[in-house]
């Protein structure tokens, strides 16, 4: 479903912050309603699950906002915090509920330093260099756009492994072939 960002027109600034919470929620809303084995189905080769995207966005947010934008160490910071494949994974005893709210705590907290900054304030990035709110607004309204992209394509499969009878199958090793029907 499309989501309208809150504003449309208007300062900079407050159009940025929109369409980055638009697509917080966007995509949050790909695996809201998933069944806790639907969003953690893993439909594509990479970790990539839904429950995994959004996990992936809390660590984005602490990268980008605490890390960089505060300068905190990654033991400082208030969860996972470190660009790798281990900010896909989901502790066996964590609910969808619970990642989603770790999103949007740290969704939160982003705010909240980002307040402190202008759009043109800059910090160091170990890899990018000098990095300006406004890039960090821009980079994360592009990744979680993406992301969004890929939870719904994620829901489109679970949703016809459901309809094709087969809930179980795994995607990534049992693919059929070429002509053969599921």
């Amino acid at each position: 479903m499309f989501i309208w960002p809150r504003m449309t027109t208007g300062p900079e600034r407050l159009m940025l912050e929109s369409l980055l919470d638009r697509n917080r929620q966007a995509l949050i809303d790909t695996a809201r309603g998933l069944s806790e084995t639907d969003a953690r189905r893993r439909l594509v080769v990479s970790l990539t699950t839904p429950i995994g995207l959004i996990k992936h966005a809390a660590t984005a947010e602490r990268i980008w906002f605490q890390r960089t934008l505060l300068g905190l160490d990654e033991s400082a910071c208030d969860g996972y915090a470190t660009g790798d494949d281990g900010s896909f994974v989901v502790a066996d005893g964590e609910t969808l509920a619970d990642v989603i709210a770790e999103f949007e705590r740290a969704s939160e907290r982003s705010r909240v330093i980002a307040a402190d900054f202008e759009l043109d304030d800059t910090k160091a990035h170990p890899r990018a260099g000098d990095v300006s709110l406004r890039f960090v607004y821009l980079l994360l309204i592009e990744d979680f756009a993406r992301h969004a992209g890929h939870g719904d394509i994620l829901r489109e499969q679970i949703t016809a492994l459901a309809w094709t009878g087969y809930p179980d199958r795994d995607l990534t090793t049992n693919l059929p072939r070429k002509g053969q029907l599921p």
